[in-house]
């Protein structure tokens, strides 16, 4: 029998999960605080055996009503940390041995917890839905992810047509690549799984489709001399900008200071030229010093002395004011710590949130430069940011002069990742009309009205953080710890680690007799201390302690439950 799930917290999220579990036919209880409003055909698959649960989510009574002691695997989808880790020690109460899946926005704690508990897994929307941004902005139609070798590899769908580069190639030729990972293959005439079509030497059609992970590429670029040249201008125009008020009060001051000097050296000729200096000096400053330049003078030179005091004294305190603000004040410090905004193929993330962020800092590891636009000036994400090295303009990005500001005629890509679907409508539709070439992804809480966003006003994407996270918890709830997954034609694609013992099902079989019994895709496996690729990988005999490396339907996942939850290893370890 299927291991027992819950589903606690049927918010957008929780809800998408759910409805995936049972699209997979896993056997899974819902909890919501209130009962949902459903339609027609999710009511009929509600009546037809699948549960939910109405009550705090908290509660122990609640938890006992959705079978939380016969359960095999808790999924919190709850919308706040507090509440969902109220949930964690309730249900560990309950029952000390079932598997958590736990939605946190703290990456910090959720690691600490990961750590610290047994069958704990920490998952976050941001963490598993930036990638998939980030590789829209690179003009990626990605379909899911992987995490292999320290690295995102997003995973597309490529479908075979007359002019497609692939047509009549065989598989066997893409088998062996190591930057390109095979997923799946869903021929368009046959039903053959993609080792034995590996194996057999069979081509592509017209018709098929192939699900591939490619190893990402990182932007390598080294600046010339007039690059630098150019960053150095524009760090000195942006001084200039920002001390512009300074520089003018210093330019009227040591102008006052010089025409005083020249007056009182044509005025009195036996006052020389320094010793009118001095006393100028010390008359507008307040120190004082050699005031017999003045004793001695007529009287309209004593009048035009105490008008320059008061004169002086309004100068030097306005000054001093400046001065004061620019050094030991914010803007400096401001001026400091910001980066500059490049001048050419940078990519802008409008919106500094939990996504906002992880996108931003992805695209910068990856070798890309990156402008952040926040309309917050205490964005909790603002000191990430500037510790990085990423330019935060603070601003409207709905506004055209804000985005003209981050020079968007000459980005190479716009995101507008707001938590206002509205606001994000309205920044990609700025960008359109401001650059109508410029590549714009967009952010949208419900996945179906982002197809349709997407139709309508033809942006490059429209994507849904829900809809690109769901399908990791899902998988995650379904199979151990998962370190890649990916959605088509309505079914869920896992890729996990498999820890192989005595007992496992696949122990003592070739690598590509059991890929072929239970159509799953080997990508690598890990043994005596080393990983093996490409056509050694077919021929391996699987013995215990090796470390096998797959992906498969997340409804033939049940292929390996004979094994303990312990022995789908993490994603860590590779």
């Amino acid at each position: 029998m299927k291991p027992r799930i819950i589903v606690c917290g049927l918010g957008r999220t929780g809800y998408k999960i759910f409805s995936l579990l049972k699209q997979q036919g896993a056997s899974v209880v819902g909890i919501s605080t209130k009962p949902l409003d459903l339609p027609a055909e999710s009511l009929r698959e509600r009546e037809s055996g699948s549960d939910i649960v109405v009550g705090e989510l908290q509660s122990a009574e609640t938890l006992m009503n959705a079978g939380i002691r016969q359960a095999h695997t808790l999924v919190i989808a709850g919308a706040t940390d507090a509440v969902n880790l109220e949930i964690l020690v309730q249900a560990r109460i309950l029952n000390p041995q079932i598997r958590i899946i736990n939605r946190l926005f703290n990456a910090s704690l959720g690691d600490r917890l990961d750590r610290t508990l047994p069958a704990h897994v920490s998952m976050s929307v941001s963490d598993l839905a930036a990638p998939v941004f980030s590789f829209a902005a690179f003009g990626n139609r990605a379909i899911g992810q992987l995490r292999l070798f320290n690295q995102t590899w997003p995973m597309h769908e490529e479908c075979i047509d007359e002019h497609h580069p692939w047509k009549d190639r065989p598989l066997a030729d893409l088998w062996d690549d190591r930057n390109r990972m095979l997923i799946y293959y869903l021929p368009a005439e046959t039903s053959v799984d993609l080792v034995s079509a590996v194996i057999h030497g069979h081509t592509l059609k017209v018709g098929d489709r192939l699900i591939v992970a490619t190893k990402p590429s990182i932007r390598t670029t080294r600046k010339s001399i007039v690059d630098r040249l150019k960053k150095f201008l524009t760090s000195v125009q942006r001084f200039y900008e920002h001390s512009q008020s300074s520089i003018w009060v210093t330019f009227v001051l040591f102008l006052t200071i010089f025409g005083t000097t020249v007056t009182y050296t044509w005025v009195t000729s036996e006052t020389t030229f320094i010793d009118a200096l001095y006393f100028s000096v010390g008359m507008i400053t307040g120190a004082g010093g050699n005031e017999k330049v003045a004793e001695y003078s007529p009287d309209i030179i004593k009048v035009f002395t105490a008008a320059m005091m008061l004169v002086g004294a309004g100068v030097v305190g306005i000054y001093y004011a400046l001065l004061n603000d620019l050094v030991l004040g914010t803007r400096f410090r401001q001026l400091w710590n910001s980066a500059p905004i490049p001048q050419k193929n940078h990519y802008i993330v409008c919106g500094l949130g939990g996504i906002g962020i992880k996108i931003a800092s992805q695209l910068q590891a990856s070798g890309y430069e990156v402008v952040a636009i926040d309309r917050d000036p205490n964005t909790r994400f603002l000191h990430t940011a500037r510790a990085l090295k990423i330019p935060v303009i603070q601003g409207d990005a709905r506004l055209s002069s804000t985005l003209e500001s981050a020079r968007l005629c000459h980005a190479d890509a716009l995101l507008a990742v707001t938590s206002n679907d509205t606001a994000n409508l309205e920044i990609a539709l700025t960008a359109k009309g401001l650059a109508p070439k410029l590549p714009v992804v967009a952010r949208n809480q419900d996945g179906h009205f982002s197809r349709m966003f997407q139709q309508v006003f033809e942006f490059d994407a429209v994507l849904s953080p829900t809809e690109l996270a769901a399908p990791a918890f899902a998988a995650a709830a379904l199979g151990g710890r998962i370190f890649g997954n990916g959605m088509t034609a309505d079914t869920l694609w896992v890729a996990l680690a498999t820890l192989i013992t005595p007992a496992h099902p696949f122990c003592t079989q070739r690598v590509k007799d059991a890929a072929m019994k239970a159509d799953f895709v080997p990508l690598y496996i890990e043994t005596n201390c080393s990983a093996i690729h490409g056509w050694d990988l077919l021929e391996i005999c699987l013995s215990a302690g090796d470390v096998l490396y797959l992906t498969m339907p997340a409804n033939k996942l049940e292929l390996l439950w004979r094994t303990t939850p312990s022995l789908l290893l993490a994603s860590s370890s590779s």
